[in-house]
């Protein structure tokens, strides 16, 4: 379980004027299911946090993730792609750090310019309390799907700036992730490839990626995360990519009959050779 959500922002979040209706669950009785079980679908998320799941001590590798659910910048998935996602990685050794980002969509501003800010924060937040919560700083990730994917690769793609005026010390140290996981991540460019995504560019600083997705997702083009898997590999930033033949969208962690939903296994491994699940000493 999480120590309990802890707000980013000492008053109000950067740009915001109210008037959202209050934050609740928007999933419907007869909603579509994942694996046969519900799925939460949090909307009106003015007040961004961030809970902190700790795996057990003995098997602490103090790597840690910010993990951002996906839903189109609409709704967060909070369980799907959320709080399950933190269970599985304290069950290898690693500190899941949920962020609960604004949505849906600010009238007036870019999609990903909220959610943004407060994965920045968040994560400035996460490295600079690193030496409380028990977490190497050199070891903070970001894992991300769909929409949530967009959203760690421009995190990514930034130079550990941030896109608001500073407020306090968790503002100073870098808010870049030392490494990224992008489970079908949506709009990482346009299906013909004419335009990249200048949100996501890749740089020599892009941190190492694995990439999940599958082939027939019917919301998000695979050739859209194959493109920007090629300038990773065109920049030199080490990746491991697996594209799957079946699956769809959406489907989480949650085990089922396409092979797509046994990532969590190569993730680990991936974790794994990077020397980011074996205990080091503070």
């Amino acid at each position: 379980m999480g120590a309990g959500p802890m707000r980013l922002w000492p008053g109000a979040a950067p740009g915001e004027k109210g008037g959202l209706g209050k934050e609740a669950d928007t999933t419907k009785a007869d909603g579509p299911l994942v694996a046969g079980r519900p799925v939460v679908r949090l909307g009106n998320v003015s007040d961004p946090t961030i809970e902190v799941f700790r795996p057990p001590a003995p098997a602490d590798s103090r790597t840690a993730v910010l993990v951002c659910p996906g839903g189109g910048f609409h709704i967060l998935a909070m369980d799907l792609e959320g709080t399950e996602v933190c269970e599985w990685l304290n069950s290898i050794g690693v500190t899941g750090v949920l962020l609960k980002y604004r949505v849906p969509r600010r009238e007036g501003r870019p999609p990903l310019a909220a959610p943004l800010e407060d994965a920045q924060r968040a994560l400035g937040i996460v490295r600079s309390r690193s030496g409380e919560w028990g977490i190497d700083p050199g070891r903070i990730g970001a894992l991300g799907f769909s929409a949530g994917g967009e959203l760690v690769a421009a995190l990514s793609a930034g130079k550990g700036a941030r896109s608001y005026a500073r407020v306090d010390a968790s503002d100073d140290v870098s808010c870049l992730p030392d490494f990224q996981i992008l489970v079908y991540p949506a709009y990482l460019g346009p299906v013909d490839g004419s335009t990249p995504n200048p949100d996501v560019a890749v740089t020599a600083r892009t941190p190492p990626t694995f990439m999940v997705m599958a082939a027939d997702d019917p919301l998000v083009a695979p050739v859209t995360a194959i493109g920007y898997a090629a300038e990773l590999s065109r920049t030199k930033v080490p990746l491991e990519f697996h594209l799957y033949p079946t699956g769809g969208h959406g489907f989480g962690l949650r085990p089922a009959g396409d092979l797509a939903t046994t990532w969590p296994q190569r993730a680990a491994d991936w974790m794994r050779s990077r020397g980011l699940l074996s205990p080091r000493s503070p």
